[in-house]
């Protein structure tokens, strides 16, 4: 009888199939992963050798992978992220060439945690580690229909000095990022000295809610609204969302968040549009409740770039706020391509917004793999 490839087995075994074409990673490290699955399996560590990807040249080096490595987790390789001469927001350049969408060849996965969202989408990882600061993310987890959670901004270490960036993670869905939270955040400890983090208990349904289509200023695509319009009624069929009527309109963040990330945070007019957005959040969130917006304003765009449209318009605000927020997959497009609900949460609420996607995961149908994943 033929013994049954190992889980890392199994993960570069689809690599190698499945990447040539989708060119989500810049390095695979089959060698190494398979040693590390031994000794993770031997040692009887948490995670028990559970393959997962990290994010470009210096992700293996970051705060989460060496929490997930210390807990039994196996690097099998990095993935893309925007090469040269190319814009950050939307692309990816992978060993092979330009990282592709998994479900549309012809689109951008989005960025710029780019292949890390296209190896959890075609199945060749469980879940990989992101950053974000902007909606890097959230935009390629909605483009790419799988689950993308930016964490509270300062919750987790960050090289960026702006504070725009949170680490954050990609998986198939949000039961499938627990992993990463039980084991990266405070409260876990390597050794068997205290047991890992108690994940919270099922949030109490309906969760009361406030949906914005457009948070007061973006220019959504109609059917992207559309569909996550259906998705928002769906949940209040179901009994998972109680939306309640709150003033959702914020200030546009694009200069004020331009301002931080050139090194100007103090300059007055992008200190006036972070108060008052961080007041009105903060009355939107009271008693906790969720915001919820399309991920992204617009599908995803072909390889020559999005022109002059912000993909970010509806993620960076939250980076300027510094809240966790998530992305979901809502549906898809009439051409095929996937749209994604994003979920707000309170500052440090990151464990209950993480629950509270489960049970929205729960009312929504069933995410699909893409076409790309099936050979």
């Amino acid at each position: 009888m033929t013994p049954t490839p190992s889980a890392v087995a199994r993960a570069l075994e689809r690599i190698d199939r499945l990447d040539p074409a989708l060119h989500a990673f810049i390095e695979v490290w089959p060698d190494e992963a398979l040693a590390r699955e031994r000794e993770a399996l031997a040692r009887r560590l948490p995670l028990g050798g559970l393959p997962f990807a990290v994010k470009g040249p210096s992700g293996i080096r970051s705060f989460a992978a060496r929490r997930l490595i210390a807990a039994g987790g196996v690097p099998v390789g990095a993935t893309s992220v925007p090469g040269p001469g190319t814009h950050w927001q939307t692309w990816g350049q992978g060993a092979h060439g330009r990282t592709v969408n998994p479900w549309r060849a012809d689109r951008t996965p989005g960025g710029s945690s780019a292949g890390s969202a296209v190896a959890v989408a075609a199945g060749m990882v469980e879940l990989a580690t992101g950053s974000d600061g902007a909606g890097s993310v959230r935009i390629p987890a909605a483009w790419c229909g799988v689950f993308g959670l930016k964490t509270t901004n300062g919750l987790l270490p960050s090289p960026d000095r702006s504070g725009l960036a949170s680490a954050g993670v990609l998986a198939r869905s949000a039961a499938a990022a627990e992993p990463y939270l039980r084991h990266v955040l405070d409260g876990y400890e390597p050794p068997a000295a205290a047991p890992p983090l108690k994940m919270p208990a099922p949030v109490r349904l309906p969760l009361p809610a406030v949906y914005s289509e457009d948070l007061g200023f973006a220019d959504v695509d109609p059917e992207v609204a559309a569909v996550v319009g259906r998705a928002v009624d769906r949940l209040v069929a179901a009994g998972t969302v109680r939306l309640v009527e709150r003033d959702t309109g914020l200030l546009d963040p694009v200069g004020a968040w331009t301002a931080v990330r050139g090194g100007a945070p103090d300059d007055p007019e992008a200190v006036r549009v972070r108060r008052t957005n961080d007041e009105r959040l903060a009355a939107l969130l009271a008693g906790g409740a969720l915001l919820l917006t399309p991920a992204t304003p617009n599908r995803p765009h072909g390889h020559e770039g999005p022109g002059a449209f912000y993909s970010t318009a509806l993620t960076w605000a939250f980076n300027l706020s510094g809240h966790p927020a998530a992305s979901l997959p809502a549906g898809f497009t009439g051409d095929g391509c996937p749209v994604g609900l994003q979920l707000v949460a309170a500052h440090g609420a990151d464990l209950r917004l993480l629950a509270a996607a489960r049970a929205v995961e729960d009312a929504l149908p069933a995410a699909r793999r893409p076409p790309a994943a099936a050979r």
